[in-house]
């Protein structure tokens, strides 16, 4: 049997492609457009959390969270965040305005078919060949945040951490959630744990259903490493890559 990485960083919102066959649902002009993908992708989280290919597998979503979002259950009634207008496909902006107009179901299921569904057959094929080589699998999941609540979220604290680690009560076991948020603080002067954001992702064929699936979310404070008002690379980008990558080091290799 080929040893093949048991780890997999999965980066699900660092795009800002939306095609230009889906382009026509959205309401916005095409400068409240480009706010909103400002304030909603994770950028260069593509590049921040990049591992070699011999440490681990690296699944990122092709087109922009505003297209569909891969993080969300694709049946509305288990998507809590549908109330918000964020679940699978949103219809609200970061700011509670419409994002697009009403769409049909057969638009609907074209974009879970489109972009959603092979992306959730990626990931689950992914952790299968993990579990083949190993007794577990890790799915590190990543993402950043901005240093000022937008808002629909929950959390509107002002003051943010510079790392928020997010768990899953099935499948954070507590020494990842202890290995992680050491690693982190190592690296970091401030590291919070499920917050402002909580939860790490597990395909839906193995989401509370096999525990040798483990996730943790990492979540960076995006004014660490970019220019919020910009959306350009800030001159500390480098040095806050390295350090996620010698806290993921540790986490992986113990």
């Amino acid at each position: 049997m080929s040893k093949r990485p048991w780890v997999i960083a999965h980066i699900p919102h660092s795009s800002t492609l939306i095609p230009e066959k889906v382009l026509g649902q959205f309401l916005l002009a095409e400068t409240d457009l480009q706010r909103e993908l400002l304030r909603m992708t994770d950028r260069f989280t593509d590049e921040l959390f990049a591992l070699p290919a011999a440490m681990a597998t690296m699944i990122v979503f092709p087109v922009s969270r505003l297209v569909v979002d891969p993080e969300r259950f694709e049946d509305d009634s288990k998507e809590e965040m549908v109330a918000k207008g964020m679940g699978v496909v949103y219809t609200k902006t970061s700011d509670r305005r419409a994002l697009r107009r009403p769409i049909t179901s057969a638009e609907r299921e074209a974009l879970i078919s489109k972009y959603y569904a092979p992306h959730q057959r990626k990931l689950s094929a992914a952790v299968a060949r993990a579990l083949s080589s190993s007794r577990t699998c890790l799915i590190i999941d990543a993402h950043s945040f901005p240093s000022a609540p937008l808002p629909y979220e929950d959390d509107q604290t002002p003051e943010r951490p510079a790392i928020c680690i997010g768990t899953d009560a099935y499948h954070t076991p507590p020494d990842l959630e202890r290995a992680t948020v050491e690693a982190f603080r190592r690296e970091f002067d401030s590291v919070a744990v499920n917050r402002p954001f909580r939860g790490a992702l597990v395909p839906t064929d193995y989401y509370r259903k096999d525990k040798r699936v483990r996730s943790i979310m990492i979540e960076v404070n995006r004014s660490l490493y970019m220019d919020e008002e910009t959306g350009q690379k800030t001159a500390g980008f480098g040095g806050v890559r390295a350090r996620i990558r010698r806290a993921l080091g540790e986490i992986i290799h113990g």
